[in-house]
């Protein structure tokens, strides 16, 4: 049998917008070998498929290519009933036939990882820098305000990345602007890990999040348009365990580098490459191995036909459909699709516009400002008349599911540390009017406070201090040398001949203090890092319990997301999430909350899941990328408002957080009730 592809003719005749495959078709935008032709297949191959016995045959069980051929014939009746069908509605009935045919394989799973693993990077993302910072405050010298800048760069970069990258995606391609936002992560992700000064870190880890931001909107849309319909909702919420198993992954390997002091080295006192640089380059891992499997996957067919390029479509489902059935052991099932339609676009005078300038610098130009405005007039058509009330909604939902998630997300560890703050206070051991002479302190000194006290030729060697303050204190003929401190204060003290050698007491440390004849000799440079204070091992249990709790989620969404259908999904999951909220009055303990942060968690799961399906679903090829991204980029400025107004509240008031939480879950839930439920929708 000849290979369709040899005969393949572009057809552009008349008024007809449509490019063609073959020299003939069936009445549904197919072309299928004659007759003769399968008669000579069937008997190259020695058997004749419809010969063979199907295993339910005796049960009544329908086969499934009869429910298949039910299901077209439904469709084309539907559309014979329908005075007028346009040419994107008959192109999304052709793909979903055709994916239908290339069946379900070897092909979509191979996809499913290498997209899954840049879906992880995103997850590791989000936990990179908030795993990091206790290490490098101290190696960085960093201040609270420039700690609250590089936790906000993370969401701020990433909804820039969201809204430029779903952008490009639909004018550019999914694939591309896939490998090429994965790039610019894998690379600033490495330098940042190098940087010395804070100046650089922030700049790397800026460009850094810019580039995952864009793995969130193309990597749904990318892998919706190779699943066929009754096959989209379950394996699209499979695919949101690897966000998952990306804060695992980062709360593991944290955990087991971090603390790891002997993995850094040090070129002098200009080069420091600790152990939390070490986490930051093992984080890039995922990202990496999703870009070298990238580079083997096909462009989407389905972007490809909206932009006219019919040949490379062809290539890549025929592609797909040997590649399933060679695996299920099937070589000689064919490819009889010989005839698509797909109607003229835009992008055929783009790139008209391209090939008509002159130099180099020129087409550059031209190129980008009409890409420019291809993308902001996408933007644009969100809210058009016929989607302005999906946008609304969906954006309502993104908004109110992002600001309790991440509000709440960083509000449980916060209320943490701040409970072991608060017992930790309670054993303070407080010294009044103690008088010391003629000793030497060579043991670490740890959440005291001294007051009135005299200290007369007294020697403090070789020790830390944790969390101690002197008041109203005497300090004469003392020495201080080699002293390493943390919440360490002098208050209305008085200093007189006394040496303080090798320490990092300075100035701001000495609150209101009289010194007299006190000489500081060879001040520490820099900052050096606490081995015992910053890397409570809490910190990633409490992380790794809350990914780990999502996964009850995912499986109960993916396994129910076609059977209840996305718009029960979403709205029953953040009905519940709003109720546990209340379960947060009654968390007096550390585990109370740990245990209320893995419901949370658990339940909202599957909102998510539901979330970025309907998602989706809800918008056409042509706009699917650059919507996913302006709600994604949403998405992250909630995150970053609910991150800043619940952290505020943290050792306050409970109230606050819960209600809003609370009244953001209700809304968003409810809101979410009023959506259609698109089950059975084709892909547009």
């Amino acid at each position: 049998m000849a290979d369709p592809y040899q005969n393949n003719t572009y057809q552009q005749q008349g008024g007809d917008s449509y490019g063609t495959y073959g020299e003939g078709g069936g009445p549904d935008g197919y072309g299928y070998p004659s007759q003769e032709e399968d008669a000579a297949s069937d008997a190259t191959e020695g058997h004749d498929e419809e010969d063979q016995m199907y295993e339910g045959e005796y049960q009544g069980i329908p086969h499934p290519d009869e429910v298949k051929a039910a299901q077209r014939a439904a469709r084309a009746k539907a559309r014979a009933a329908r005075n007028a069908v346009s040419e994107l509605e008959e192109l999304s009935e052709q793909y979903e036939e055709i994916m239908e045919d290339c069946g379900h394989g070897k092909f979509q799973w191979t996809l499913f990882v290498v997209l899954g693993l840049a879906l992880m990077a995103d997850g590791v993302e989000c936990f990179v820098v908030a795993f990091a910072l206790p290490s490098a405050e101290k190696d960085l010298c960093l201040s609270n305000a420039e700690k609250g800048m590089l936790g906000l760069i993370v969401f701020v970069s990433m909804m820039v990345g969201a809204f430029l990258w779903g952008g490009l995606a639909d004018k550019v391609g999914r694939r591309r602007c896939l490998i090429v936002a994965l790039a610019i992560n894998c690379i600033f992700s490495f330098l940042s890990s190098f940087a010395q000064g804070y100046g650089f870190f922030l700049f790397f880890r800026l460009l850094s999040g810019v580039g995952i931001g864009g793995t969130v909107p193309i990597v749904y849309s990318y892998f919706s348009e190779f699943l066929q319909m009754d096959k989209r909702g379950e394996h699209l919420s499979w695919l949101c365990m690897f966000w998952m198993i990306g804060g695992i992954y980062a709360s593991f390997t944290a955990w087991g580098i971090i603390p790891r002091y002997g993995w850094g080295f040090s070129m002098g006192s200009e080069f420091q490459f600790h152990s939390w640089r070490v986490f930051i380059l093992v984080a890039a891992l995922p990202a990496i191995t999703s870009l070298v499997g990238l580079t083997f996957m096909p462009e989407s067919p389905r972007f490809l036909l909206e932009n006219a390029k019919h040949d490379e479509a062809w290539m890549i489902l025929k592609q797909v459909h040997d590649t399933n059935w060679r695996a299920k052991g099937q070589p000689e099932k064919v490819f009889t699709v010989t005839h698509i339609k797909a109607p003229k676009t835009a992008e055929d005078e783009f790139i008209e516009i391209q090939t008509a300038t002159g130099t180099p610098v020129q087409r550059w130009a031209v190129r980008s400002l009409t890409l420019c405005k291809l993308v902001l007039k996408n933007v644009a058509s969100l809210v058009s008349a016929d989607l302005r009330f999906a946008t609304l909604f969906m954006a309502v939902i993104w908004f109110c599911m992002a600001f309790s998630y991440y509000g709440l997300s960083v509000w449980f560890p916060d209320m943490i540390k701040h409970l072991q703050y608060e017992e930790y206070k309670s054993r303070v051991k407080v010294l009044h009017r103690e008088r010391v002479e003629n000793f030497h302190f060579n043991f670490s000194l740890e959440n005291q406070i001294h007051k009135e006290g005299e200290y007369i030729n007294d020697k403090f060697m070789h020790i830390e201090m944790r969390s101690v303050k002197f008041e109203d204190s005497l300090f004469e003929d003392c020495r201080f040398e080699d002293i390493r401190s943390t919440d360490t204060v002098f208050e209305n003290c008085t200093i007189r001949s006394t040496v303080f050698y090798n320490t990092d007491l300075w100035q701001d440390k000495f609150v209101n203090c009289r010194m007299d004849n006190t000489t500081f000799e060879h001040n520490k440079h820099g900052c050096h890092l606490d081995n015992a204070e910053e890397n409570d091992v809490l910190i990633y249990l409490v992380s790794f319990l809350g990914s780990l709790a999502v996964l009850p989620g995912n499986i109960i969404s993916a396994l129910f997301m076609e059977k209840i259908g996305r718009v029960k999904i979403i709205g029953g999951s953040m009905l519940i999430s709003a109720g546990c909220t209340f379960f947060l009055f009654l968390s007096f303990s550390q585990a109370a909350i740990i245990a209320l942060q893995c419901l949370f968690f658990g339940v909202s799961a599957a909102a998510w899941n539901g979330i970025e399906v309907m998602t989706v679903e809800l918008y056409p090829a042509s706009k699917r990328a650059t919507a996913f991204g302006v709600l994604n980029a949403l998405c992250k400025l909630a995150a970053v408002l609910g991150s800043s107004i619940f952290a505020s509240f943290v050792g306050v008031t409970k109230a606050v957080p819960i209600l809003l939480s609370f009244a953001a879950l209700t809304c968003g839930g409810l809101v979410a009730l009023k959506l259609p439920d698109t089950r059975e929708k084709i892909l547009q």
